[in-house]
């Protein structure tokens, strides 16, 4: 049940509201396959997207911004709920997948259900509940399209393929789901020949996105012009680095699961030494690993409706397949050399950033805001630790980092031409192949992503881009007291924040010592 929020109850404080808001949220955020905006959720909580639950979620979300502006606080911390806020309607009203995207309907019911799986302790009565959830989950998802997209449906008719089988590696089995799963794969087949619905939000959309949810003082045109850019670095640099390295062995995949595992463990703990050992950034001893697993029967079945890892507990856990030519492009480069994923996903990236901003005295501070920081800063680090010289001795791991690099721009035009209706998904697949190295099946793949979540795919360029842009300014501004450490620091415990937010806070000039 959604609990409404009263005007005249209105919080004090900004951080009253803040924390009255994430509540709200933790029992209204639409789950969604990527793994940074992840939230804690009360205990029983199931999803529910009826017409009436819809309309209470608006009225909510008006409230919510009726109370921000009566403390007519003009703060950093004030803008950055402000812009959680917008995110609602975003979601409810220009994306409006719930209405355009039936696959929308498959990740409400299955993505919770491996949110609790790739936990390493599962919790089966949680997973027992959402599956019971499932059919009424189903049936409003056949109530709300109403803007159904053909190429979104196919989406979802494929991620259901085989979906009863996959259904019985979980731990708690429910033929229920499993046939109202099925049912609706139908219902979506029988549906798709009447299907209308445009697949692009529109330039004003994704415009509004831009500027009120991820912050960024850019135009689509700008987004394009920028990665054109860092694409054209990339290729350059990396031509280089392949003909400087033309007599270097290629990097051979793991012997086997174990092998790969042993290296992400040495890896792992040898690039929290090496980031202090350089002074490039403080690891606290509390901050728990990164770790990785064989992958279960039930994550491999059911993982294509969430990411295969947990940076919620304690420790960081990836699920892992054993090293093979047959993986996708991201798993061959891991089962070659780990540390690439180990800094992005891991140390210093996506586990690490989370848990230190989980901690931050702000409270305002300690929840996901958008990709644009979480995402910049990640792809940042595997960059700023191949020049602070993590791969000195080995070459060929730079030219992972490089091609890897060259992804993340070809990423921009995607995202930006899908949204404004300038590129077909399959175009934005065979542009993945063309200008990164990708392979198909992995390229379909993330052009569908990308397609019906617009503004995700150009984080990491566009977030990386700036947060160079205010180490730059940073430096040049504090002079000779300018501290690198310090200044990742600063920039890592605040890794939710969108990077607009902080220019003022770590650009100007240092205090004396």
């Amino acid at each position: 049940m959604i609990v409404a929020i009263l005007l005249a109850a209105c919080p004090a404080s900004l951080p009253d509201l803040s924390s009255q808001f994430w509540e709200w949220r933790a029992r209204t955020q639409p789950y969604t396959a990527d793994d940074i905006p992840r939230l804690e959720r009360p205990k029983g909580f199931l999803p529910s997207w009826s017409a009436a639950s819809v309309t209470q979620m608006r009225k909510d979300a008006a409230q919510f911004r009726e109370c921000l502006a009566r403390l007519r606080d003009g703060s950093a911390d004030a803008r950055l709920l402000g812009s959680a806020i917008a995110r609602v309607r975003w979601e409810l009203d220009l994306n409006r997948r719930w209405q355009r995207d039936p696959n929308f309907y498959s990740e409400q019911a299955l993505t919770p259900v491996v949110e609790l799986i790739v936990r390493p302790q599962v919790d089966a009565a949680e997973v027992a509940a959402h599956l019971r959830n499932v059919p009424a989950l189903l049936d409003q998802g056949r109530a709300n399209l109403s803007e159904p997209v053909a190429v979104f449906a196919q989406l979802a008719v494929a991620s259901l393929e085989g979906i009863r089988d996959k259904l019985r590696t979980l731990p708690v089995k429910d033929e229920k789901a499993a046939e109202a799963l099925e049912g609706y794969r139908a219902w979506l087949q029988t549906k798709l020949p009447s299907m209308k619905g445009r697949a692009s939000v529109g330039r004003a959309a994704y415009e509004t996105f831009l500027h009120d949810v991820a912050l960024m003082p850019y135009t689509p045109e700008q987004l394009l012009s920028m990665a054109r850019q860092e694409w054209e670095r990339c290729v350059a640099a990396e031509a280089l680095e392949l003909r400087r390295n033309q007599d270097a062995p290629q990097l051979p995949l793991f012997a086997n699961i174990d092998a790969q595992m042993q290296a992400y463990a040495r890896d792992e703990n040898q690039i929290r030494k090496f980031l202090e050992a350089r002074g490039v950034l403080t690891v606290p001893e509390s901050i728990g690993h990164y770790t990785v697993r064989p992958i279960t029967p039930a994550v491999d079945a059911l993982g294509d409706f969430g990411e295969q890892d947990d940076f919620l507990s304690p420790e960081g856990i990836r699920w892992l397949y054993p090293p093979s030519e047959k993986l996708g492009y991201f798993g061959r480069a891991n089962a070659r050399d780990p540390r690439p994923n180990i800094t992005h996903e891991g140390v210093p990236g996506h586990f690490f950033q989370l848990a230190l901003s989980r901690n931050h005295p702000d409270a305002v501070r300690r929840h996901y805001y958008d990709s644009g920081a979480n995402e910049g800063l990640g792809f940042y680090a595997e960059e700023m630790m191949m020049q602070a010289g993590l791969y000195d001795q080995s070459p060929r791991t730079r030219e992972i980092v490089w091609a890897m690099a060259r992804l993340r721009a070809a990423r921009v035009q995607v995202d930006v031409k899908l949204a404004l209706g300038e590129m077909t998904l399959d175009a934005a697949a065979n542009y993945l192949v063309q200008r990164a190295p990708m392979d198909p099946r992995t390229a379909h793949a993330e052009a569908a992503s990308f397609s019906v979540n617009p503004g995700q795919a150009m984080t990491y360029q566009i977030g990386k881009l700036q947060i160079e842009q205010l180490l730059a300014e940073a430096r040049f501004s504090q002079g000779a007291a300018f501290d690198l450490r310090r200044f990742h620091d600063a920039l890592w415990l605040n890794g939710n924040v969108p990077i607009a937010l902080l220019r003022e806070e770590l650009v100007r000039p240092a205090a004396p010592r």
